[in-house]
């Protein structure tokens, strides 16, 4: 890019990127967070739609005529903003990770609008409209209220040794060392990874602490047991146990919006000393996106039960 274009650059994705930052952190004050919240339709489709449409919007005719530019430059403003918020700390990277879909392609529709506005050569009242838009439906939505959302994981893995051998694996997750961490997905996200987990005995009523990294534990109870067939247990996390630093609050687990349930474990027969082991996860959530949300939420609780199958079909196959 010559400099030529990039100084022409500079008001628009100043404008853009001021907007943002201040939207987001009006969404971020704790007295109102019941009306004006970041996990929040209104804020994840808003900002980044009126974001793009500024910059589109007050960039010069020229540019602003082209579809390429109203479609990708947009997203300039948008990566600037993702940068602030996680250099002062107002977002973490998962959290961002998980909704740079929805940014991206917001801020794009965002600038076809802006374009589109532009040539129209109208007065800017409502250009000013459009910017206090999220301010008045965020408390619409907030009346509507948040509609919990029950999701399921399931995964499964062929494990060649004995039912017995497998079972074992199952009861007693002995401490797992970072070279047979395969969950990609968590990894990248930098959410904490599983290291062990054992019942103080097998039966129902029997209690065990799924331990992760960084804090992280999850308290678990056997609601049902069938000595190497199916294993249910309850599962909580405490928000208060988990170091701040663990994870965004966006995302922690037992908090405000995602807390898993409970966990399945179930063995079948599918050959000669050849077992299907099957991990499912129950879990909740509590936004009014769950349509989006829950899509991560199940990609990364498979990422976790994929790894730990992994972990127990290495270590039963190769016990003695």
């Amino acid at each position: 890019m010559n400099r030529f274009n990039f100084r022409y650059l500079v008001v628009p994705t100043g404008i853009a990127v001021a907007y943002a930052v201040a939207l987001r952190l009006f969404f971020g004050v704790n007295t109102w967070v019941e009306l004006f919240s970041v996990m929040s339709i209104t804020f994840l489709f808003l900002l980044p739609s009126i974001s793009g449409f500024l910059f589109v919007y007050f960039s010069k005719p020229e540019k602003a005529a082209k579809i390429t530019y109203r479609v990708f430059f947009p997203w300039i403003p948008m990566l600037i903003f993702f940068l602030i918020t996680l250099l002062v700390s107002l977002e973490g990277w998962a959290c961002w990770i998980m909704v740079l879909p929805i940014f991206l392609v917001a801020s794009s529709i965002g600038g076809l609008l802006g374009g589109w506005r532009k040539t129209r050569k109208q007065g800017k009242m409502k250009v000013s409209l459009i910017v206090l838009l999220p301010l008045f439906l965020a408390p619409m939505e907030s009346l509507i209220g948040v509609i919990p959302g029950t999701y399921e994981a399931n995964t499964y893995i062929d494990i060649d040794a004995p039912a017995e051998r497998v079972w074992s694996e199952v009861v007693r997750v002995r401490q797992i060392p970072a070279e047979q961490d395969s969950g990609w997905l968590t990894r990248f996200l930098g959410f904490p990874r599983p290291l062990s987990a054992e019942l103080d005995f097998e039966g129902v009523g029997a209690k065990r602490e799924a331990i992760f990294t960084n804090g992280l534990v999850f308290h678990e109870t056997v609601k049902e047991y069938k000595h190497q067939q199916r294993m249910v247990f309850s599962i909580k996390a405490y928000p208060h146990e988990i170091p701040a630093a663990t994870m965004d609050e966006h995302v922690v687990i037992g908090g405000k919006y995602f807390d898993v349930l409970e966990g399945t474990y179930e063995l079948q027969a599918i050959g000669e000393n050849r077992y299907r082991l099957f991990l499912s996860s129950r879990f909740q959530l509590n936004t009014t996106f769950n349509f989006y949300a829950g899509w991560w939420a199940k990609w990364i609780m498979k990422d976790i039960q994929n790894n730990i199958l992994r972990v127990e079909k290495a270590r039963a196959e190769n016990a003695g």
